[in-house]
């Protein structure tokens, strides 16, 4: 069996998956990206999102804004957007500038069109294992999990990272899977004490080779989430080639769990379609 756990077999089959549903519907489905600012890493997730909303037959339409631009104009556009109902899905490029509340431009978004499930309406139905629209990453790392069937019932789960946007809600849908979950961050001592008894270990810092053999258990399941760049390179969280041979499988950085990101956001977008239009 191999180790390596493959975001970019899982997140194609995904697509082209999705593609076929596509093509049955009565009209495109649409995803409306709004963008404040030039930031260079958030100018080529854009420049991706476009590529591969494209390629599945999903519409595409990005509002940018300069960086200075008033948040008035901002809400009326999503306002605007939430009453459009050629607008399936809404998205906020994130980060915003550091002057603007991220948190209350993105409520602003109608819950059925929230395709990144940062919502608070959708952050609380996730918590209450209720119907909810999933932020991407991790429902992207879940549906790994099944694909390569992990199972995390009952077993010691660590994830390093208690973002909004990956930490938090892996937690909620691991904890919904009845494993056994700890939460590590900036301000925990003695991480390894912690990652050397995780039976699953996810970690989701950005800093490069923070995960080294002796951090872990043998046959652990790594899933690294982290992103560094450097020299034109792409680094995980996990020192793969120290880990490899110790763990039982591992995601690899690239090609792990970054294109699942991408399937997912497609999944959440072609999911709202169907709920705007009563297809399920």
């Amino acid at each position: 069996m191999t180790k390596i756990i493959d975001g970019k077999k899982v997140s194609k089959e995904i697509k082209e998956n999705l593609k076929k549903v596509i093509e049955l519907f009565s009209s495109k489905p649409k995803l409306a990206i709004i963008q404040v600012g030039d930031d260079s890493a958030s100018e080529i997730y854009v420049n991706m999102k476009r590529r591969e909303t494209t390629k599945i037959g999903i519409d595409f339409m990005l509002i940018k804004y300069d960086s200075d631009i008033n948040e008035k104009i901002i809400e009326e556009t999503i306002k605007s957007l939430n009453k459009d109902k050629s607008i399936n899905g809404i998205l906020i490029q994130l980060p915003l500038p550091s002057n603007m509340d991220a948190k209350r431009i993105l409520n602003l978004i109608d819950p059925i069109k929230d395709v990144d499930g940062l919502t608070n309406y959708n952050i609380v139905k996730l918590i209450n294992k209720e119907d909810a629209i999933i932020p991407c990453t991790p429902f992207g790392i879940i549906k790994l999990l099944e694909y390569y069937n992990i199972d995390v019932r009952d077993k010691k789960v660590v994830i390093i990272g208690r973002s909004n946007l990956v930490g938090r809600p892996l937690c909620n849908m691991l904890l919904n899977m009845d494993a056994t979950v700890t939460v590590c961050h900036s301000k925990t001592k003695n991480l390894k004490d912690y990652t050397k008894r995780a039976d699953v270990l996810f970690t989701a810092t950005g800093k490069k080779h923070l995960i080294t053999r002796d951090m872990i258990q043998k046959d652990a399941v790594l899933i690294d989430v982290g992103i560094n760049r450097e020299n034109g390179k792409l680094s995980g969280d996990v020192d793969f080639d120290n880990v490899y041979k110790k763990c039982s499988m591992i995601t690899p950085v690239p090609g792990g769990v970054g294109p699942m990101t991408i399937a997912m956001l497609l999944y959440n977008l072609v999911s709202c379609y169907k709920k705007q239009n009563n297809k399920e």
